[in-house]
This record gives C-alpha cells, sequence and structure tokens, in this order.
C-alpha cells in the first residue's frame, strides 16, 4: 500500500510539472501570422500617409513656384527619419530606461533578429510601425513654415526635434514613460504626434515670421486637385494608423477603423456647415481640412470611444479646427503657412480631451466623463500641457541654436523661387 501511495504521489507530482509547463508554453508569446499579416499592411499605409499623401496635400496649397520645394522636405525628412529612427530613435522611445527616457540597448536595432517578438508580431514589424509615425511627425511641422525656411538648416532641424522632442514624449506614453503611469490616454498619437507637431509649427511660424508678401500677393493654393488627392490618400491611410495602433487584427483593430471613418466624414460636414455659415460659400479645401481635422481628433481616442463618441468629436472638432485655422490666426496674427497648428494643434488638443469625455470603459477599459469618471478630463489635461510645455521649449531651443549659427529664413528674392533657388529645379 505504501508503494502504491509512493507511486500516485510521483505520479501526481510529474502531472503538475508537465501542466506547469505547458502553461508556461500557452502563455509564452507567441507568432500570430494575422495579426502579423495586419501590422505589415498598417505599416505601409501609414508610410503611404506621408509618402505621398502628405506631399500632395502640402504641395498642391504652396504657390506653383515652391511646390518641388515642399515635396522634396517631405521626402527628405522621410529618409532622414528613417536612419535616425534605426540608429537612435527606437532605442530611445521603447527600450527600458527611466519615466522620461528609453536606455540604448536597441541603439542600431542591436538584438533584433527575425525571431524577435513584440507580442505577437515581429519586433522588425513593430519597429518599422513606430518608424512611419517618427516619419510623419516632423514632416507635419514643414507645413507650418513652408515657403521661407532654408533646406539645410530644415535637416538639421527635423533631425534633432525627432530625437529630441518626439522620442521623449513617445517614450512618455507608449514606452513605459510616466504619462502612461499616470493614466494619460493617447491611443494612435493625439499627443505624440499631432499636438507635438501643431505646437512645434506655432513656436517655428512664430520664430519665422510671415512670408513675403502676406495680405499683398497671391498667396493661394496654386493646385487644389494635388491636395485633394493628397487628403484622400491620408485618410485611407489613416486606418492604419489608428486601427494599426491595436497592433492585432482584433476587435479594438475593427472599433477602430470604424470611429475613425465616422468621425472623420462628421469634422468634414461640421466644417463645411461653419464655413457655410460664415463666409457663405463651402470651399474644397475647407471640407478636405475638416476631413484632417476629424482624423486628427479621433486618433487619441480611436480605441476608446464607441461610434456615438465619435460622432460628437467629429461635430465638435471640424469647427474648432476651421475657427483655429481662420479666427485665431488671424486674431493672434501669426502665419501658419498649411494650417499646422490650426488643424493638428487644435485637432490633436480638442481630441485629446474629448478622449476622457467619452472614453468607454467596455472598450478600452477606461471610463470618461459620461460614465461617472471626471477625472479622466483632468489626465487628458495634464497630458495635453506637459506635451505642449515641453514641445515648446524644446522647439524653441532648437531653432534659436540654429537662427544664431547658419540663420533659418531664406531671403526675400529665393522666397517667390524656393524651387529654382534652393534646387536648380522648377515646375513648366
Amino acid at each position: 500500500m505504501q508503494k502504491k501511495s509512493y507511486l500516485t504521489a510521483i505520479t501526481g507530482l510529474t502531472l503538475l510539472c508537465s501542466a506547469g509547463t505547458a502553461l508556461a508554453q500557452d502563455t509564452a508569446p507567441k507568432l500570430d501570422s494575422g495579426d502579423t499579416a495586419w501590422m505589415l499592411t498598417s505599416t505601409v499605409l501609414v508610410l503611404m500617409m506621408t509618402i505621398p499623401g502628405l506631399a500632395l496635400f502640402y504641395g498642391g496649397m504652396v504657390r506653383r513656384s515652391n511646390v518641388l520645394s515642399m515635396l522634396m522636405q517631405c521626402f527628405t525628412v522621410c529618409c532622414l527619419s528613417t536612419v535616425l529612427w534605426m540608429v537612435l530613435g527606437y532605442s530611445l522611445a521603447f527600450a527600458e530606461g527611466n519615466a522620461f527616457i528609453g536606455g540604448l540597448d536597441r541603439a542600431f536595432l542591436l538584438g533584433m533578429g527575425v525571431d524577435s517578438l513584440s507580442g505577437t508580431i515581429p519586433e522588425s514589424v513593430f519597429m518599422t510601425f513606430q518608424m512611419t509615425f517618427a516619419i510623419i511627425t516632423p514632416a507635419l511641422i514643414t507645413g507650418a513654415f513652408a515657403d521661407r525656411m532654408k533646406f539645410g538648416p530644415m535637416i538639421v532641424f527635423s533631425g534633432v526635434w525627432m530625437l529630441a522632442v518626439y522620442a521623449p514624449i513617445t517614450h512618455w506614453v507608449w514606452g513605459g514613460g510616466f504619462l502612461a503611469g499616470d493614466g494619460v490616454l493617447d491611443f494612435a498619437g493625439g499627443t505624440v504626434v499631432h499636438i507635438n507637431a501643431g505646437v512645434a509649427g506655432l513656436v517655428a511660424a512664430l520664430m519665422l515670421g510671415k512670408r513675403a508678401g502676406l495680405g499683398s500677393e497671391n498667396l493661394a493654393p496654386h493646385n487644389l486637385i494635388y491636395s485633394v488627392i493628397g487628403a484622400s490618400l491620408l485618410w485611407v491611410g489613416w486606418f492604419g494608423f489608428n486601427a494599426g495602433s491595436a497592433v492585432a487584427a482584433n476587435g479594438t483593430a475593427g472599433m477602430a477603423m470604424a470611429v475613425t471613418q465616422i468621425c472623420t466624414a462628421a469634422a468634414a460636414l461640421s466644417w463645411m456647415a461653419v464655413e457655410w455659415a460664415v463666409r457663405g460659400k463651402p470651399s474644397v479645401l475647407g471640407i478636405i481640412s475638416g476631413a484632417v481635422g476629424g482624423l486628427v481628433a479621433i486618433t487619441p481616442a480611436a480605441g476608446f470611444v464607441d461610434p456615438t463618441g465619435a460622432l460628437a468629436i467629429g461635430l465638435i472638432s471640424g469647427g474648432a479646427c476651421f475657427l483655429g485655422a481662420t479666427w485665431l490666426k488671424n486674431r493672434l496674427k501669426y502665419d501658419d503657412a498649411l494650417d499646422c497648428f490650426g488643424v493638428h494643434g487644435i485637432g490633436g488638443i480638442v481630441g485629446a480631451l474629448l478622449t476622457g469625455v467619452f472614453a468607454v470603459e467596455a472598450i478600452g477599459g477606461t471610463a470618461g466623463l459620461l460614465e461617472g469618471n471626471p477625472g479622466q478630463v483632468w489626465t487628458q489635461l495634464y497630458g495635453v500641457l506637459a506635451t505642449i510645455g515641453y514641445c515648446a521649449v524644446m522647439t524653441f531651443v532648437i531653432l534659436k541654436a540654429l537662427d544664431l549659427t547658419v540663420g533659418l529664413r531664406v531671403t526675400p528674392e529665393q522666397e517667390r523661387e524656393l524651387d529654382l533657388a534652393l534646387h536648380g529645379e522648377i515646375v513648366h
């Protein structure tokens, strides 16, 4: 009988160990081919947002003599940000570090192999997906100082800004930093991308001053067809931006896609309605700007709100961005050439704050104001203010250093023919 008891005990222990091993194997991260396929697709979609989407959107809105300069800036920033992200940016944003900045463990993508995973997808895919965000953010800023910044200083500014401003704020929100720890919600980049770029654009516009001929010459967009095509590419690509931020092919991605479409359409109609009421005519430039404003506003909220919340965010953000791009700019008399702050800064701020209002616990795990959690609005405000403060100060420091050394602005003569003056080319 004693022998039998020993055998039973040994068998039980064996089974227990086997179960523990099986459980460990089950909980270990495993590659999911569906998630990987979706993230590969999302990465391509987000890259399309910069080249060709943003390039065409901005390119159509400048003077004919400066369109190649605008396209060149977007393309160059794409290439520069890619290299810097690989060398240092990814590590500063996502490697283990402190509450403010990541470490250098992943500099030059050290240790990343074909078997390295980030959740259920290859780390190489996650890294490249995040790289596309690092590409578009400094590219957005170029719209604020369009027509008047030297090309060389633009390159230096974009590179330094991406490493010194974008990477730390990314770490704060998505890399284990203090804003995430304090409960700030930003699903796909309302603070990281849009408030960040918008505030930097405002600072740049103030420091460079107004374009030559503003108010006395015709500075209207030279080709709105380009801008409509660009806005359309941004809209389509944004599904990778928002739904891709789920980092999985799941219900969260599906809801993010749905609310992105709803909010964007509502914001476009909202801008159109307000412009129609104020100016007597709805414009093509207005409706596409409203759509982009809606895309911006839903970005922080995409993984946290339901369709009703998305509709409300769209209706509010469209009108808010119209006022930011027209009334506010005219009242404060700054020259944000292509409304980087008016659309991305204002849209990002509105979207971030309204995330705290309309967040649904059953969708994103956090309740908002309407579900009895008013504190989330204050948490969102804290995230907005932290982003604005750091971005504004650092952008000023970088630009001031460049202005004191090599200068920021082209000559008035160059300004009217940037394509020819800076690149030796012209559109015939």
